[in-house]
């Protein structure tokens, strides 16, 4: 008699999601979806494109304090939980204001480089929250801070976006204008991701874990 076949990686993986594991996920779907929707407000010119597309970020932060809610109401923390958490933030507190900020107007090529600079801030960020997390928890203490702002902060700068997107302030009309510095331009407004991803990596802020 054939033993029976083993069922499909991809069912047994699904089994071993939380509820909080599809939440996450949500999560990660908003980010995916502010950055095509970026990429069709800068083929469309569409307004609504633009502004949903900054509406997500919003949204994911509502998934991402929600699995976090739900998996300490079920007990069910787990470390596949915690990479979801943190490759979903990636996307849509990191590629996603990214994406939105390049299709504002931040084109230039400094703006790309402080842009490139932000998201790879947000994942240094992330890979150090869950290394830190991961040593204190396993002291008797309870884990009372964390360095840096967190990375879901960047809701701030695409509601600032949305602002000026709301009043016409995009492409050439972004506020601050935009400077020459050698052979590439730099709108100021891109300065708002460099000091969002230098507050993210900095050590010396420590921010309270409620």
């Amino acid at each position: 008699m054939k033993p029976s076949a083993a069922p499909p990686r991809h069912f047994s993986m699904i089994r071993g999601f939380h509820l909080a594991d599809f939440i996450t996920l949500g999560n990660a779907a908003c980010g995916v979806l502010s950055v095509f929707l970026a990429m069709l407000y800068m083929a469309s010119g569409s307004l609504t494109h633009f502004l949903l597309s900054a509406l997500m970020t919003p949204l994911a932060f509502v998934f991402d304090v929600f699995d976090g809610k739900v998996a300490r109401w079920r007990h069910q923390h787990s470390p596949l939980g915690r990479e979801l958490d943190s490759l979903a933030d990636v996307i849509s507190f990191g590629v996603g204001p990214a994406a939105l900020g390049f299709a504002a107007g931040l084109q230039g090529g400094w703006d790309i480089a402080i842009l490139c600079y932000f998201v790879c801030c947000g994942v240094s960020r992330l890979a150090r929250f869950n290394v830190t997390a991961e040593a204190l928890s396993t002291e008797s203490g309870k884990v009372a801070y964390f360095e840096g702002t967190p990375i879901p902060t960047s809701v701030v700068i695409t509601a600032l976006l949305a602002w000026a997107g709301w009043q016409g302030a995009l492409g050439a009309q972004l506020w601050g204008g935009v400077w020459m510095l050698g052979p590439w331009q730099l709108h100021p407004m891109s300065l708002l991701f460099a000091a969002s991803g230098t507050a993210m990596i900095s050590k010396t802020l420590r921010i309270p874990k409620f």
